[in-house]
C-alpha cells in the first residue's frame, strides 16, 4: 500500500537532536489529530530509538541518524530510525528487558518501552553496518482519514 504522506530527515548523532526528531515526528503526524496519549507514546518511542543511535551505534563518534515517517490510509504511521553505526550482533538478546551494553548508567529498557507503546516494533541490524528500527502505530482519532 502506498503512503499518502511522508517525510525524511537526516541529522548528526548529537543528544540535542533527540528532541528535534521527537518534535518533527509529532508535528508531522498532527494532521491525523492524534490523542495526547497517542502523541506522547509515539514521541517516547522515537526518543528511545534515536537515543539508542546516539548512545550505542555511535558511542565513540558522531554519525548520521536517518529518520523517515510515512502515513498510510486508515491512520497507520510507520517510522524508521536508521544508523550506520556498530550494529547489534544479537538483536533477540538486545530486545530482552534489562539487557544493555551501555554499562551501569543504562537500564536496558529502550526496546521494551518501544514495544509497549507501539503496535509493532521491528529491528534489523548487521554488525559493522548499522541498525534500522521500524515503529508502527495506528492513530485512532477522527482526523486520520484526511492526512
Amino acid at each position: 500500500m502506498k503512503s499518502i504522506n511522508n517525510m525524511r530527515l537526516q541529522f548528526i548523532s548529537r543528544s540535542a537532536n533527540e528532541g528535534f526528531a521527537r518534535t518533527a515526528v509529532s508535528a508531522f503526524i498532527a494532521c491525523l489529530d492524534p490523542t495526547i496519549e497517542e502523541l506522547a507514546d509515539i514521541k517516547t518511542a522515537v526518543s528511545e530509538a534515536v537515543t539508542n543511535c546516539i548512545v550505542h551505534a555511535y558511542a565513540e563518534e558522531m554519525g548520521q541518524v536517518y529518520l523517515s515517517a510515512d502515513i498510510f490510509p486508515g491512520g497507520r504511521v510507520v517510522i524508521k530510525i536508521r544508523d550506520r553505526g556498530c550494529g547489534i550482533p544479537d538483536v533477540e538478546k538486545a530486545m530482552e528487558p534489562l539487557f544493555t551494553t551501555g554499562g551501569e548508567e543504562r537500564a536496558g529498557l529502550g526496546f521494551a518501552v518501544m514495544q509497549s507503546l507501539m503496535d509493532k516494533v521491528r529491528v534489523r541490524s548487521q554488525p559493522g553496518k548499522g541498525t534500522t528500527v521500524t515503529l508502527e502505530r495506528r492513530i485512532s482519532s477522527k482526523g486520520n482519514a484526511d492526512a
